[in-house]
């Protein structure tokens, strides 16, 4: 059975400019700071079509996000503790 739109992600889709800067997700990532690791496994995965061939750059945007996740953290705790003081 086969069907006019095939399940799965289209790598090789270009989305248009007013996608890209109405995206949510893209907004997201960039507040992170871990935008060009994104987009790094993006390309990879256009150019491969396979995610095990991806894994550096999968890696390297892991440890961004995760780096930012524990900045967020410090940074939660930090107002949390000057609020305790303030208050």
């Amino acid at each position: 059975m086969s069907s006019a739109n095939p399940s799965g992600h289209n790598w090789n889709r270009k989305p248009k400019a007013e996608e890209e800067e109405d995206d949510p997700f893209d907004k997201m990532i960039s507040r992170t700071g871990c935008a060009s690791f994104h987009y790094a496994v993006q390309e990879c995965m256009a150019e491969h079509q396979d995610w095990r061939k991806c894994q550096e750059q999968v890696k390297s945007f892991k440890d961004c996000m995760m780096e930012h996740e524990k900045q967020r953290m410090a940074e939660l705790l930090r107002r949390q503790k000057q609020h305790q003081t303030t208050s």
